[in-house]
């Protein structure tokens, strides 16, 4: 395994983020995670025990000026990004006929906006040397149509179009771009979110019948980010535990 990379990674202090940074820490990688919490962030530091290979910025990746502050971030630490994994994400449970058009926005600015934003920021710091990985969070919520998010769900679907336009633009650079898209995922944010009872009917219907868990998520972005992946772009790999089969 190559090592020594240095990985982007938004939504880095959340429960799937805070994971996917250990496993490339581990790897014995450069992590710049950036999250909008510095709270959050403060708590990954003493984690990992202020470790000198894990770099933090705090930013909202729906604000163009967070975003540039953040590569910018990122340029004067490490001088490249060879990994960007836009993991940062935000899924209110909303009827249809509830939804404003400010809370529309903010869903696809968070969930879409910002994929775009950090890649349009980020590409500067990879393009030109001949290998990199952009890895993209959508959902599995995608190919079921999960109701009361249809913006949440709105906007994975544009990552993954967005995710196959850019595979075929940046393939000339050796650029790969792909997306993982995780099932019903139990992190303490899910938690908070959905009902127990709600999660519990999601573990029966799945053929795999027990929790998702942010662990579950790491192998499928650790091998996109490996030379394994070399000759794979344009894919989805879906983590569900067999709930979508496609």
């Amino acid at each position: 395994m190559r090592t020594g990379r240095v990985i982007l990674l938004t939504g880095a202090a959340g429960g799937i983020g805070a994971v996917v940074t250990a496993r490339f820490l581990d790897n014995g990688d450069t992590v710049i995670a950036t999250d909008s919490s510095e709270e959050r962030l403060h708590s990954l530091v003493a984690t990992h025990r202020a470790r000198p290979e894990l770099l933090t910025v705090c930013g909202d990746v729906s604000s163009e000026t967070d975003v540039q502050a953040i590569a910018a971030f990122a340029r004067a630490r490490a001088g490249k990004v060879d990994i960007l994994i836009n993991c940062a994400g935000y899924f209110p449970v909303q009827p249809f006929v509830k939804i404003e058009l400010q809370e529309w926005r903010r869903v696809i600015d968070i969930n879409l906006t910002g994929a775009f934003l950090m890649i349009r920021n980020t590409l500067p710091l990879m393009a030109g040397r001949r290998w990199g990985r952009i890895i993209n969070f959508s959902s599995g919520s995608v190919f079921k149509g999960t109701p009361f998010q249809s913006h949440y769900v709105a906007a994975k679907a544009g990552v993954i179009g967005l995710s196959r336009s850019l595979a075929s633009e940046l393939g000339s650079d050796n650029i790969t771009v792909n997306v993982v898209t995780p099932g019903l995922t139990e992190t303490e944010a899910v938690k908070r979110t959905m009902t127990a009872e709600f999660l519990a009917q999601r573990r029966t219907e799945r053929p795999l019948k027990r929790a998702e868990v942010a662990e579950d998520l790491v192998g499928a972005v650790f091998f996109l980010a490996s030379p394994d992946a070399d000759f794979i772009t344009g894919q989805i790999i879906n983590v569900d535990g067999g709930s979508a089969m496609h």
